[in-house]
């Protein structure tokens, strides 16, 4: 009998301890349906913790975590941690980051290290570049959809469906979220176009001149002629007369065909833009400069050291080039010794039919695309400083910095302050290093919501991008990125013909005489069917059909 209540009272006792102990973590672990503020705790909440999708889910852990960012330009060179926004916003959210750039070309240097294994936490990428959809489609980035579902669906709020939904995949996948992304209704709605294409000349050369025409081909080599005969040194360094950003691939074959209009379809069919009669004509005109001594191979082979030495000294005169690269360098020869050495927009080549350029604004394609790699061992923390960065407070953070400090608030809206302005117009370098304002961490910039807070431009910059404004083509944006990436059997082919351009263009513009650059010309048309063009139009027509049918959704 003593052994029977010795058992009972054991089990009582046992299921008394258990009650105790569930209703103990039940309290300790239902969370307030609002996540503690950030300012108050830094300690990680608990895994029960619920995810509200009103509320950032970064606030419930400001514990300080690092996170590698892999930023697939060579040119940029800022760093995390020194800038008084970076440290306001690593103070705040816990993370600290660690920016890498290549040291060459960023898809070669992304595709080393998807071959190791070791990517970095965070990986942003031009969206043209073709290491994007290796990434994806390799399995070495997250869904994005996946991680905020499971650890901030906030995110779904602030990414935008219309910017997930144009990049979800066949499989229903998100994998990165671009920046200064725009639709045509946006464009339209607000007059922004993002469009940064322009043809620039060197306003006080172009004045003495007399603004001569640029737009016919007789008009541009009478310009490179005067160029040559009355101005062929600036400061005791050579004038290089001309300059295309980007060298073929970009400058003298996409970016010049959209100053000569060249149709990106016909009849509903992708049109071949490069044996345009138009284009072709003005390929024949770079020719007969080469031949007449009036340009050199110099804008094909430059390095961007040699260009930024040449920009900075103003010693070109005219370039093919995007006024947003100038926005440091005009404000800086307008305060010069020589004022008038600025560099504006004008009219440069046209059509046969004198129509006005065509250039491409922006699209929901975005510039550089973000992405979370399966690298890092905190993926949760990823994707909360995702959407943290594309959320209002996030934008507010790193375009304006801190504020009191950087900006204060106006009547209710934020205003940079003037030492701000002033540092703006005269030592951008300065600016972005020391604070780290506005455009210095563009990789999740929302042009939507960060433009409202801009100054106004500098003379001397708005000049060129009204220019480029008023002749953007909203409706074109859908026609960049048609090209096929990664490493399917129509992409080889494409990287193929791509390269083969690229050594093809400088024969045409060296060639001897109008007969050998025919011949060089229909050569490269030949290898170009042989290596798969028809494929690649293919792909192209698939591409804009499906784009077309996401448009209409």
């Amino acid at each position: 009998m003593k052994k029977g209540m010795v058992v009972t009272l054991a089990i009582i006792l046992a299921l008394i301890m258990a009650a105790c102990t569930n209703s103990g973590g039940n309290n300790e672990n239902t969370p307030t349906s609002k996540p503690a503020d950030s300012t108050s705790t830094n300690q990680p909440a608990t895994e029960e913790a619920a995810l509200d999708p009103d509320v950032p889910a970064w606030q419930l852990d400001t514990s300080p975590v690092d996170l590698t960012w892999f930023v697939g330009a060579n040119w940029y060179g800022h760093t995390w941690g020194e800038s008084l926004t970076s440290k306001y916003v690593t103070e705040k959210t816990g993370v600290n980051v660690k920016i890498e750039v290549p040291s060459g070309e960023a898809n070669e240097q992304i595709t080393l290290m998807m071959t190791s294994g070791q990517l970095p936490d965070l990986i942003s990428m031009g969206s043209w570049e073709s290491a994007v959809k290796k990434l994806w489609e390799g399995d070495h980035v997250y869904a994005l959809n996946e991680l905020a579902e499971q650890y901030d669906p906030y995110f779904f709020k602030v990414a935008g469906d219309g910017t997930l939904k144009w990049y979800r995949q066949p499989n229903g996948n998100t994998y990165g979220v671009p920046n200064d992304s725009y639709s045509p209704n946006l464009m339209h709605e607000t007059g922004m176009t993002a469009a940064n294409q322009t043809f620039l000349v060197r306003k006080d050369l172009y004045d003495e001149m007399g603004k001569p025409d640029l737009s016919t081909p007789e008009g541009f080599l009478n310009a490179l002629q005067l160029v040559k005969d009355k101005y062929p040194e600036y400061k005791g360094q050579p004038i290089s007369p001309f300059f295309a950003q980007g060298n073929v691939p970009y400058g003298m074959t996409e970016y010049l065909q959209n100053l000569l209009a060249v149709p990106h379809e016909k009849d509903g069919k992708v049109n071949d833009r490069l044996t345009d009669p138009d284009y072709v004509a003005w390929l024949k005109t770079f020719r007969t400069a080469y031949e007449r001594g009036l340009i050199n191979v110099d804008f094909l082979v430059d390095s961007d050291t040699q260009v930024e030495e040449k920009t900075n000294n103003a010693r070109y005169f005219m370039m093919v080039r995007e006024w947003t690269g100038m926005t440091a360098v005009n404000p800086m020869l307008a305060a010069s010794a020589n004022p008038d050495s600025y560099y504006i927009a004008v009219d440069g080549p046209q059509n046969a039919n004198g129509d006005s350029a065509k250039l491409f604004p922006g699209n929901m394609d975005g510039w550089m695309v973000t992405m979370i790699s399966k690298s890092t061992k905190n993926p949760e923390r990823a994707i909360r400083f995702l959407s943290y960065l594309a959320s209002e407070e996030g934008q507010k953070d790193l375009f304006l910095g801190k504020e009191g400090e950087t900006w204060d608030s106006a009547s209710g809206n934020p205003k940079l302050k003037p030492e701000m302005v002033q540092l703006l117009e005269t030592d951008i370098a300065k600016m972005e290093k020391d604070y780290g304002i506005l455009d210095t961490y563009w990789m999740l910039r929302n042009p939507v919501i960060v433009n409202q807070w801009r100054p106004e431009k500098a003379p001397v910059i708005k000049q060129m991008e009204d220019f480029a404004n008023a002749q953007a083509d909203i409706d074109s944006g859908i026609y960049k990125g048609l090209d096929p990436l990664g490493d399917s059997d129509v992409a080889v082919a494409w990287a193929r013909i791509s390269q083969n351009w690229e050594e093809t263009l400088p024969e045409l513009i060296t060639a001897k005489d109008e007969a050998a650059f025919d011949k060089i010309f229909n050569s490269f048309l030949e290898r170009r069917t042989s290596y798969g063009f028809d494929q690649v139009v293919e792909h192209r027509q698939i591409e804009l059909d499906a784009r077309k049918a996401k448009m209409a959704e």
